[in-house]
This record gives structure tokens, C-alpha cells and sequence, in this order.
């Protein structure tokens, strides 16, 4: 069983290829290692090159072909399942990411019993429009929203104890979230960063563009709500239904007092809609909130999941 697991998904990156297993070589040397890359279904001839990689160093890496484009998260999520090192470690394949860097990420790790030593791309050489000013407007809404306190979200080097990032799961374009993801498992104070070398890209194409901003504020909405309310969605639904049927309800009852102590004429007063409108919306926001309630039920119950996360245990000897 190897100590240190390094997962590496890649997509249409030929040109990087055989610089990225060279440099990965030269920067792991003889350590207890695999490398695990991850072959998004690339169609530029990234395939055929890793198999030919994999032929020359079959004792530490391991090439995983994917069907098809499936995209960063699932090719991500697919070198973690196979891991089987004590540590993971993350890293992109387009080479701005310095494979030098892995060992001190682990070796940090381990040495201060920690959870999650996240990669900050404090020099970062992209350009400033299109990738560092959206990036830096996304992580200040990500660390406000999420609480957890990290300058660079986006950089993929990361190291993480196996134990605890194999206890999510990842979907859609969520592996920009994974700390957050891991502070519903683990104290924040066990989430650092320190900071990594960055070299401009001088091969291949970016996969990332102004769109991706847009997504990220998408995915936000939904890990803001999955980190405080996906065990107890009642407490989300249930406070906006509530005070919507206690405004709907206090124009509905004024107008029942104007009407019958004033005799003033109600009908087609917009307080009449407005009333009627926030009264529906709060029943249903409870409606809501009790389906989401019995949904998350049967999702822990029913797979077998628990609220808790067992960091180890400790017998007392017979």
C-alpha cells in the first residue's frame, strides 16, 4: 500500500504529457508513491501517450481511460476512488502546478496531523482580466459564504488525508469545493494553505474561461445550502414559510378589520393579492420543507450514511 496517492486528471493535454510524467519522476524520486492519471476522454492522442508513460514507469503509475468528456470533477472523483494512499494529493496536468511541490504539501500534512494543506497560487501567472480578477471576486464570495478561510479555491494541488476526502462524494463541477465540502467533516482549523509555485502554461489550451465564474456562483447557492441545511432542510424551508404566512397573514387580517370595522371596500386592493400570494407561498415553503425533511431521511437511512464522520477508535485492551 502506497503512503502518498497522487490523482491527476487530464483532458486533451498531448503536448504535456511526457514533460508531466518527467517532471513527476524527477519530484516523487523514490518515495512510497502512485500516481494515478486520470484520461478524461481526450481525443487529441493524450491516450495512446499515457499508455506509452505508463508502459516505462508501471511500478508507480496507473492511467485510468474514461469513457468519454465526463469533466474535471468526475475524472477527479475516479483517481480518488482508486487511491489507496494514506494521503491524496491533487494536481492539475497542464504543468503551472510544480510536481515539486507534492512532497512538502504530504510531508506537512502528516507532520502536523492535519486534514487538508490546500495549494495558494500567491504569484500567479495568468492573466489578470480573464482568470485573475474573476477568480479573486469568486474566492472572496466562496470564503465569505462557506467560512472557510482560503485565498485560492481554485487551485487543484492539494494534499488531503485519505480517510476524510474519500467520506464525499463529487458531482458536477464541485472539486473547486472540496475544502468546504470537508469542513462538514473536520474543523476548519484542520483546512491550512500554504503557498505554491506557478508557472505560465506553455503548452496545450486552458480549459477554463469567464464562463466558469458564472458557474461558480451556481455551484455556491448550492454547497451555501448543503453545508447548513442538507441534514435538517425543515429549518430553511420552514423559517421562510413561516414568515411569509405571518406577513400574508397580517394584511389579511387588517383587511378583515378595514373591511367589517370600517366597511371599507377590499376587493381588488393589491394588499388583497399580495396577502393572499405570501399566504400560499408559506404553506407551500412548508410543504417544501417537509418533503425535503422525509427525502433526507430516506438518503442517510436509506444508504447507510450517518451524521457523524469516526476519526479512529481506541480500545481498552482485553
Amino acid at each position: 500500500m502506497p503512503e502518498l496517492s497522487v490523482v491527476i486528471p487530464l483532458y486533451n493535454e498531448i503536448d504535456n504529457v511526457e514533460p508531466l510524467v518527467a517532471a513527476l519522476h524527477a519530484a516523487l524520486g523514490a518515495a512510497d508513491v502512485e500516481v494515478i492519471i486520470v484520461d478524461d476522454g481526450s481525443r487529441d492522442g493524450s491516450a495512446a501517450a499515457l499508455d506509452r508513460a505508463q508502459a516505462e514507469w508501471p511500478e508507480v503509475l496507473t492511467v485510468l481511460h474514461l469513457q468519454r468528456n465526463f469533466g474535471q470533477t468526475a475524472a477527479m472523483q475516479a483517481g480518488i476512488d482508486a487511491a489507496r494512499g494514506e494521503v491524496i494529493v491533487t494536481l492539475d496536468a497542464d504543468l503551472q502546478n510544480d510536481p515539486q511541490d507534492i512532497l512538502p504539501l504530504a510531508q506537512r500534512l502528516l507532520a502536523e496531523n492535519l486534514d487538508v494543506v490546500a495549494g495558494w497560487r500567491k504569484n500567479r501567472q495568468d492573466g489578470l482580466l480573464l482568470r485573475k480578477i474573476p477568480s479573486r471576486i469568486a474566492n472572496r464570495l466562496i470564503r465569505r459564504l462557506t467560512g472557510v478561510r482560503l485565498h485560492d479555491y481554485g487551485c487543484t494541488l492539494k494534499a488531503y488525508r485519505a480517510s476524510v476526502l474519500q467520506g464525499v462524494r463529487l458531482y458536477g463541477e464541485m472539486h473547486r469545493f472540496i475544502p468546504a465540502w470537508l469542513s462538514t467533516l473536520t474543523y476548519t482549523d484542520r483546512i491550512v494553505e500554504v503557498p505554491v509555485r506557478h508557472h505560465p502554461r506553455r503548452a496545450g489550451k486552458s480549459k477554463y474561461g469567464i464562463s466558469r465564474t458564472f458557474r461558480v456562483l451556481v455551484d455556491l447557492l448550492f454547497v451555501k445550502f448543503f453545508l447548513g441545511y442538507s441534514q435538517r432542510p425543515m429549518h430553511f424551508f420552514g423559517v421562510i414559510g413561516l414568515f411569509s404566512l405571518f406577513i400574508g397573514s397580517g394584511m389579511l387580517i387588517y383587511l378583515f378589520i378595514d373591511k367589517f370595522a370600517e366597511g371599507a371596500a377590499i376587493s381588488g386592493r393589491p394588499m388583497l393579492i399580495a396577502g393572499v400570494l405570501f399566504f400560499l407561498a408559506g404553506l407551500q415553503f412548508l410543504n417544501t420543507g417537509i418533503v425535503a425533511e422525509m427525502l433526507s431521511r430516506i438518503y442517510f437511512e436509506g444508504q447507510g450514511k450517518t451524521t457523524y464522520v469516526l476519526r479512529s477508535r481506541k480500545s481498552d485492551p482485553v
